[in-house]
């Protein structure tokens, strides 16, 4: 079952895992140190970041280490680029266009 990317990313604690994760592959406890919260609470983000698809989860003995999943944040980006592509081109021409 694959969860909303859209509600994964409402909230910021999940976000912050995400560029947290951009940097390098963790383990739950190594992402705890970065929130103030519970480790509980970060393994049900990263749970919820894994069901829509947004990480991938790799075992290592009994540890569970997590990364991106390049090819779903990219679908995420590519959305961006086409809902605000054409604004943020014309605005680099209109500031061009000044200068």
């Amino acid at each position: 079952m694959t969860g909303s990317v859209w509600k994964a990313l409402a909230e910021d604690n999940r976000r912050q895992i995400l560029l947290l994760l951009r940097e390098h592959d963790m383990f739950p406890s190594e992402l705890a140190k970065h929130f103030d919260t519970t480790l509980a609470a970060v393994s049900t983000n990263l749970r919820i970041l894994k069901d829509a698809d947004l990480i991938k989860e790799t075992r290592e003995g009994q540890k569970k280490r997590y990364s991106i999943n390049p090819k779903k944040t990219l679908e995420i980006k590519e959305f961006f680029d086409k809902m605000w592509g054409h604004n943020l081109e014309g605005l680099k021409e209109f500031v061009e266009s000044k200068e």
